[in-house]
């Protein structure tokens, strides 16, 4: 979701007019209109400013990306998957008795 669409879904949801919202956000009603049809871009504060006036917060999550390995073209994720996948086209070789010490016993 973009800038615009969250501002005027907020003031919508708190059932605001662009004045009100305004008069508490401490800012006017054209540069709101301004926001909410991308005519104008606030700054982050300025944007939980607005938010808080709606009755609403400002969380966000900042998530660090998975490059691709330049060798191979494939993402992080991709190449163990990739791995993962071959693994599993080997055969599982397991022992038909279970090799275990035995304690208690003596």
């Amino acid at each position: 979701m973009d800038a615009p669409t969250i501002l005027r879904s907020a003031r919508r949801e708190a059932r605001l007019t662009l004045r009100e919202l305004a008069d508490r956000a401490g800012t006017s009603h054209a540069t709101l209109s301004a926001y909410e049809h991308a005519a104008k871009t606030p700054t982050i504060d300025t944007f939980a400013r607005v938010l808080r006036a709606a009755g609403y917060v400002l969380d966000g999550t900042l998530t660090r990306r998975i490059e691709a390995d330049p060798r191979t073209g494939l993402a992080r994720g991709d190449e163990l998957a990739a791995v993962l996948e071959l693994a599993a086209q080997f055969p599982a070789r397991h022992d038909a008795e279970l090799r275990a010490p035995v304690f208690g016993r003596g």
